[in-house]
């Protein structure tokens, strides 16, 4: 991850933005104007596009997962054996996430809508992890998890 600035005409500076969020995956675009007024300063925090490759498909990173009622027993069993207000481990976060992610998978299959329901709560959950693992890491949280969750099924074997 790296930032980007950019001191250009204001009438550029969404022609310059348009340019780098195609270039790399990019968070907000912070603007201010320069000392003097007559230009606009661009802040990006970005990094470069992930490669596809390194993103498994659900059906990839899920393929050897248990059931999923297996993981919601494994979920409960571990808030249960809890104390309260204990902060838990990254693999109760993620398999917390990738079992809610799977849910969403099966009410809505497509593209990663955060539209409300069990969307948005495996985007919720995915943000927490990825903000967790890796604070300022740009890339969709869901895909985060499932790659996530399929390297640590892969440790396990």
């Amino acid at each position: 991850m790296f930032e980007i600035r950019v001191i250009c005409d204001p009438a550029d500076a969404d022609r310059v933005t348009a340019a780098l969020t195609t270039t790399f995956a990019t968070g907000d675009v912070r603007r201010y104007p320069t000392r003097d007024g007559k230009r606009t300063r661009l802040y990006l925090t970005a990094d470069h596009r992930p490669n596809p490759a390194d993103w498994p498909t659900p059906e990839q990173a899920y393929a050897d997962a248990p059931s999923i009622n297996s993981e919601i027993g494994w979920i409960s069993h571990s808030l249960a054996d809890a104390e309260c207000y204990t902060e838990l481990d990254r693999e109760f976060y993620l398999r917390k996430a990738a079992l809610l992610d799977r849910i969403a998978l099966l009410d809505d299959p497509g593209p990663d809508p955060v539209d409300g329901g069990a969307a948005e709560t495996a985007h919720a959950a995915a943000v927490f992890l990825l903000d967790s693992d890796r604070p300022g890491l740009i890339c969709d949280p869901r895909a985060y998890v499932r790659q996530q969750y399929a390297a640590a099924l892969a440790d396990d074997q």
